[in-house]
């Protein structure tokens, strides 16, 4: 199964079903939120250099976001991608990361959208930051939890939201 809202090819869902949106979001409002969102990326000292390693096209890298929420919110089939796998295989992103860039995410919806779209927005990023975080662990163990050169154990955490 794909990540955040999409189905497997031939997973015998129907293709003429539609499901209701998440949330009343416009074409126009996700298209200023991924293009601000990226813009200020670019410049942010923390996430900028790790998006420059990997993203060669921006624009094509923000149509594919774009795609990805357009299928996340509204279940539009244009994203076939696995981010979870694109995550992992960057090689460089741990799983603290998400957290700078969520609240940097939260700050853009919070410019572009009103309260009534920004909010389930912002929840759903979460959910899905948190889910590819806790993956980025499964996946390396607990010591990609560490910053780069440490060697202080880290302890168990568990999930603050219980029941999501």
């Amino acid at each position: 199964m794909s990540c955040c809202g999409g189905r497997p090819s031939g997973s015998g869902w129907p293709l003429t079903q539609a499901e209701p949106p998440r949330f009343a979001v416009t074409d126009a409002q996700i298209a200023a939120v991924i293009d601000e969102f990226y813009a200020v990326v670019q410049q942010h000292p923390g996430p900028g250099p790790v998006f420059a390693a990997h993203v060669r096209d921006w624009d094509a890298h923000k149509a594919r976001i774009t795609a990805f929420w357009r299928n996340a919110i509204r279940s539009e089939r244009g994203y076939d991608g696995n981010p979870m796998q694109v995550h992992e295989h960057a090689g460089d992103v741990r799983p603290g990361m998400f957290i700078p860039w969520l609240a940097l995410f939260d700050a853009v919806l919070a410019r572009n959208l009103p309260p009534q779209v920004a909010a389930p927005w912002s929840d759903l990023a979460h959910r899905i930051g948190r889910g590819m975080a806790y993956g980025l662990v499964s996946a390396s163990g607990p010591q990609s939890l560490r910053p780069s050169g440490s060697t202080t154990p880290i302890p168990p955490t568990t999930d603050p939201t219980p029941g999501s």
